[in-house]
């Protein structure tokens, strides 16, 4: 049983950073789709990062290109120039089943997952 748990989230001001974590444990294996996800307020939640673990290729949301960054194997979500519409509840997620590729693009749907930790608000607001 894969467990997920996020933290570091918190509230900001615009232009700084956050850096989320994202605590795995039941073990994951090489070639399943992980990413991170969030939910801002009036929209449907969306992809704001997706791999394959093992895998090179990451997918970003076109709202945090070239701002946020994955590290550590997809376990981290380096988050830079905050800005409000970045407010809102972040996830991290794993599915288990084999990746339909190891393109990252292809990791971006939110009904593919199996596994959801909690979330962890991020407020950027003055």
């Amino acid at each position: 049983q894969v467990r997920l748990m996020e933290s570091g989230g918190g509230s900001v001001q615009p232009g700084e950073s956050l850096r989320l974590s994202c605590e795995v444990s039941g073990g994951i294996s090489s070639g399943r789709c992980m990413g991170w996800f969030r939910r801002v307020p009036g929209k449907e939640r969306e992809a704001v990062a997706a791999f394959v673990t093992g895998g090179a290729s990451i997918y970003y949301g076109a709202g945090v290109q070239g701002r946020f960054t994955l590290s550590g194997n997809g376990i981290y979500l380096q988050m830079r120039d905050l800005t409000p519409e970045d407010t809102g509840m972040y996830y991290c997620a794993y599915d288990s089943r084999k990746a339909p590729s190891f393109a990252g693009i292809d990791c971006r749907h939110d009904t593919m997952y199996s596994y959801w930790g909690r979330g962890t608000q991020v407020t950027v607001s003055s």
